[in-house]
């Protein structure tokens, strides 16, 4: 159920509007946004006492408004993405962009989109399948015009973190161009031993590293131009065609050591820093990653060393942090506190929580592995979030998010009632295409009539009913789903699509963050009075 609605941003949301509603034509729109925290656009304009208007849409806080003019008694015309003309309240709309981060349901694995206030666009992991690119093309239509992405940040190399973006770097995707792709250092490779396929290692004292850390373009142009080095493993196929490409700009390692992301420092309006992966030089200042996990083993030193972001804006933080386990959520608090961990006794303990929330303490967290049971609840404690995105899928052999996990998340997380959102629980409906065969019956169907088609008319038609069929493929990416989380620096809204509503001005389910005595809570409307 939705918090209850605070008046005080819907105020400031108004007083932004007043500023710039007008359009000189009426014609052309000017660019707003959806107001505190959510917009209804109405059919046609009305007043307080008409009941009967037709709401067209519920849009959430900070989507984008048309405002075409003219006004009619407070009552301003726009146009939305979905809706070609409708009527909003002026104080319902705003002029100025949020930070938005988005969590797509991608299925097993991550994908997310962060869009700053200054109108920068960057994505965090891209899943495995498809889904991730369906959603960018229902966001950026088609990429029918140039799309530049500021970033591309790939956490770690385990498939359902980056295979997603293979794609985007394809001739299909000729209009996605890419300031920098970021990655964690490690790049697979082939080797007769499971164990040496992410590089030379070597044991300093009682504690193993990996001693080729792929820091910059350079060094993975030498890696690249070997392919027996690396034929047959996807990881660098997929960074080899980004390269090939020429859309992407640069190719580099983002560890703790560079401190933030270029260009959100701490004095920027966006920050966002970079907590890990922990680079432990050698004595003569080389990098080394610390190996995780048995000997043989690879996946948790991938996992573990994935890109560990902390994003504030104004006094909202949030943390993005890969598929961290137990080992490297240890390493990450006894560096960035630098106390002993694990602590052996309770005073410890408090100790090093207090010392740790300085760094990792944030408002909404991204559970790490998709909600899997290997964590420490010591790095969850020093989280301490009023939020929680678990990014899960349907479909795997994981169970996640397991069931210690959310209970241990509920318990270190802050107020009486903390929040835990789920990709895979927003989407109640299946992203598997039921009876594929009568699906593919119908697509044959629809390019024949584009091909028989002897009128410029029946051809319009023709692929007019193409492109609706071609919808209901992408029927739950770009709505159901997806984790919405859009903030002004001092309030957040959370939300989700509601997937079977009769009512379009009630088509979110929404949460709110607001400060109360300098704090920011989420106060549910069912929460009992003094409590």
């Amino acid at each position: 159920m939705a918090a209850k609605t605070s008046k005080k941003p819907a105020k400031k949301s108004g007083k932004a509007a007043k500023q710039s509603t007008k359009s000189s034509s009426g014609d052309v729109p000017i660019r707003h946004f959806a107001g505190y925290p959510s917009t209804v656009v109405f059919a046609e304009p009305g007043n307080k006492k008409d009941s009967g208007k037709k709401a067209l849409e519920q849009l959430l806080w900070g989507d984008y408004v048309g405002v075409r003019g003219p006004q009619k008694d407070g009552w301003v015309r726009v146009c939305t993405r979905h809706v070609k003309e409708g009527w909003v309240r002026e104080t319902s709309i705003q002029k100025d962009r949020l930070l938005e981060v988005i969590f797509v349901d991608i299925g097993q694995g991550d994908g997310s989109l962060v869009v700053t206030p200054d109108d920068k666009h960057i994505l965090i992991d891209a899943g495995q399948g498809d889904n991730f690119l369906r959603f960018l093309r229902w966001r950026y239509p088609k990429f029918a015009t140039r799309r530049d992405f500021e970033a591309i940040v790939i956490s770690h190399p385990d498939a359902d973190h980056y295979a997603g973006f293979a794609e985007l770097f394809t001739d299909d995707s000729a209009n996605v161009f890419v300031g920098t792709i970021y990655h964690n250092g490690i790049i697979e490779r082939v080797a007769e031993k499971k164990s040496d396929s992410l590089g030379p290692r070597v044991k300093d004292g009682d504690v193993l590293y990996l001693t080729d850390v792929v820091r910059d373009k350079a060094r993975l142009i030498e890696i690249l131009a070997d392919q027996k080095a690396w034929k047959g493993k996807k990881y660098p196929a997929m960074l080899k065609r980004a390269l090939d490409s020429q859309r992407v700009g640069d190719i580099r390692m983002l560890g703790e050591v560079d401190m933030h992301l270029p260009g959100y420092g701490p004095n920027d309006r966006v920050s966002i820093e970079v907590l890990g992966p922990v680079i432990e030089p050698d004595q003569n200042n080389n990098p080394r990653l610390r190996w995780f996990g048995g000997s043989s083993e690879t996946g948790p030193t991938k996992n573990g060393h994935s890109v560990v972001l902390r994003l504030r804006y104004g006094n909202v933080s949030m943390l993005l942090g890969g598929d961290l386990n137990i080992p490297s959520e240890k390493l990450l608090l006894g560096h960035h506190t630098g106390m002993k961990t694990p602590p052996t006794n309770e005073e410890e303990r408090r100790l090093v929580v207090e010392a740790a929330r300085k760094v990792f303490q944030v408002d909404v967290a991204k559970s790490c592995h998709h909600g899997s049971a290997d964590f420490s609840d010591l790095f969850l404690e020093a989280v301490n979030p009023i939020a929680t995105v678990i990014s899960s899928g349907d479909e795997e052999p994981h169970a996640h998010p397991r069931s210690d996990t959310l209970g241990t998340i509920g318990r270190f997380s802050r107020g009486a009632r903390p929040l835990i959102f789920s990709t895979e629980l927003s989407r109640s409906a299946s992203e598997a295409i039921k009876s594929p065969s009568l699906v593919q019956q119908k697509f044959r169907s629809a390019q024949e009539k584009i091909e028989k088609a002897k009128t410029p008319e029946a051809k319009k038609k023709a692929l007019e009913a193409f492109e609706k069929l071609v919808k209901t493929i992408q029927r739950s990416i770009g709505t159901y789903g997806a984790v919405n989380v859009r903030t002004d620096g001092k309030s957040v809204v959370i939300a989700y699509k509601i997937e079977t509503t009769t009512r379009k001005d009630k088509m979110w389910d929404i949460y709110l963050l607001e400060p109360e005595g300098g704090v920011l809570r989420f106060k549910s409307k069912h929460e009992e009075e003094g409590e």
